[in-house]
């Protein structure tokens, strides 16, 4: 690859580019809705990478995702490289209660804005 190389992906596609990140020498990653657990089961996470993770990543997850939380989360050892950005009452696919205040379009337009300039960070 020439130049620069992000990988990522939502739910499970983000799961697996960050499990080979590291090994492809990628300089960033982003998760969209990142499944930190199965549905229903935070008493199993998928996270034990994670901590160890050197590529700079940043995962886009809603406040209230089926599969993971911001208060499950909380609780997990995550790399320092990892930055999450939480939106306001989402779910899985980002999209906000009706009474957030907030679209689903809102949402996605400030993950795509923290998204773009992370990825223009070096």
């Amino acid at each position: 690859v020439a130049g620069r190389l992000a990988v990522g992906g939502k739910s499970m596609g983000g799961r697996m580019a960050s499990l080979l990140a590291d090994e492809l020498g990628a300089d960033a990653l982003v998760c969209l809705g990142y499944p930190f657990y199965a549905v229903g089961k935070p008493e199993k996470p998928r996270v034990e990478h994670l901590a160890a993770l050197k590529t700079r990543t940043m995962i886009v997850q809603g406040e209230r995702d089926a599969l993971g939380n911001r208060e499950a989360v909380q609780g997990y050892t995550l790399s320092p490289g990892i930055e999450v950005l939480w939106l306001v009452a989402g779910d899985h696919d980002l999209k906000p209660l009706k009474t957030s205040g907030f679209s689903h379009e809102q949402h996605l337009e400030a993950a795509a804005q923290r998204v773009a300039g992370f990825l223009l960070q070096k």
